[in-house]
């Protein structure tokens, strides 16, 4: 299969698959996949249940292993260590290391309970990234804003509601500075007069256009907003892919206008 690409790809490659297949048993949920994201790039995954979507992010986090293929993260093989010209697979130190570049946000905001929003934030920048209680609370408060929760830093998060904890979880990955930032279907869990205020945030910080994106979705007006590029997933393979222009406005598989029509009635 061709390697999936921007058309204008003069910006440093950041994360890469190259013939990446994932197979539970005999069931291939991933098939031959071959793409590339660049630096600033934002790539919405959309696709029916099971099509394949989070198995990408999921090998991007090091939750899933690829069954062949590799992935590189910012240059570095992710899964694989080059040792006398062979690829191994890598150690849990490598894996780590090259982890520490991503960032994600889940569905589930994984806050720590008992800690403060504020600390929330920190923990992470102190202990993995080895800054000092100072930096890492001048960054998170920066963060905190920029999602606008400057002023919930000393709360706890059961004080706040599930799209301010989705706020805190976002501002939380910003602080570590990743090189890639992945978005899991953010919004799913959350009540629907929550989830505009999510994604304004995730808006915000695209327009920025230096952090890059993969974001799965099932808000098609929020991809069209806040895409480079849109990647349809079916049968554990990229469909279609273009921009939100093409693949949203214009499908030209039946596969993809099913699936937009479908989604269009259920959420009209």
């Amino acid at each position: 299969m061709t390697e999936v690409d921007h058309a204008q790809n003069d910006r440093k490659v950041i994360v890469r698959y190259r013939d990446v297949k994932k197979a539970f048993g005999d069931n291939v949920v991933l098939n031959d996949l071959n793409l590339n994201v660049h630096e600033g790039e934002k790539v919405a995954l959309i696709g029916p249940s099971g099509s394949g979507k989070t198995t990408i992010i999921r090998m991007l986090m090091t939750l899933e292993e690829p069954t062949e293929g590799t992935i590189e993260v910012d240059g570095e093989m992710l899964w694989h260590k080059e040792v006398n010209g062979k690829l191994e697979p890598a150690d849990e130190k490598h894996l780590r290391k090259v982890r520490g570049k991503i960032g994600m946000v889940f569905q589930q905001y994984n806050l720590f309970p008992h800690m403060s929003i504020i600390r929330n934030c920190t923990e992470a920048p102190i202990h993995v990234l080895g800054l000092s209680k100072e930096e890492a609370t001048e960054r998170a408060k920066q963060m905190l804003e920029k999602v606008g929760l400057s002023d919930k830093v000393d709360m706890y998060p059961s004080q706040l509601s599930g799209g301010q904890q989705q706020r805190v979880a976002i501002a939380r990955s910003l602080v570590m500075q990743p090189k890639v930032l992945l978005f899991d279907e953010v919004t799913a869990a959350l009540d629907p007069e929550l989830v505009g205020e999510v994604l304004e945030v995730i808006k915000d910080i695209a327009a920025e256009g230096e952090t890059t994106m993969m974001l799965i979705t099932h808000e098609m007006d929020f991809a069209r907003d806040v895409a480079d590029r849109v990647l349809f997933l079916d049968n554990g393979l990229i469909a279609e892919h273009g921009t939100p222009h093409d693949v949203i406005e214009n499908p030209t598989s039946d596969r993809l206008k099913s699936f937009l029509g479908r989604f269009n009635s259920s959420h009209a």
